[in-house]
């Protein structure tokens, strides 16, 4: 069998979420494969998607959304992964949150 793949703890909460927001692609891509799940909060705070977004790395929000990413899910600290990207000013990935569906309007953060 091996080890839990979405144990909590920590700053970041999993290894996915870790690794979305350190811009670590070929860990972010490996995970999911093994059994991470893409919208796992830690403590309603941040989800791996909204970490990458806060971050600018539009490979990684791809990636996420492709795997089931849930671009409308509200944390504390960041909103929705629209508000994190547009807050930081990273426009590609606000596009291509809009593009896969993240609403507009949500109120959040």
């Amino acid at each position: 069998k091996g080890a839990d793949i979405n144990p909590q703890g920590g700053y970041f909460g999993s290894a996915l979420q870790a690794a979305s927001y350190n811009g670590h692609t070929e860990v972010v891509m490996m995970l999911p494969e093994n059994g991470a799940e893409v919208n796992l909060q830690k403590s309603e705070s941040c989800t791996a998607l909204q970490l990458a977004s806060c971050q600018g790395h539009s490979e990684i929000v791809e990636m996420l959304l492709e795997k089931g990413a849930d671009a409308n899910m509200q944390g504390v600290q960041y909103g929705n992964a629209l508000q994190a990207a547009s807050f930081s000013g990273y426009t590609k990935v606000a596009k291509m949150l809009l593009v896969k569906g993240a609403h507009v309007n949500l109120q959040g953060g």
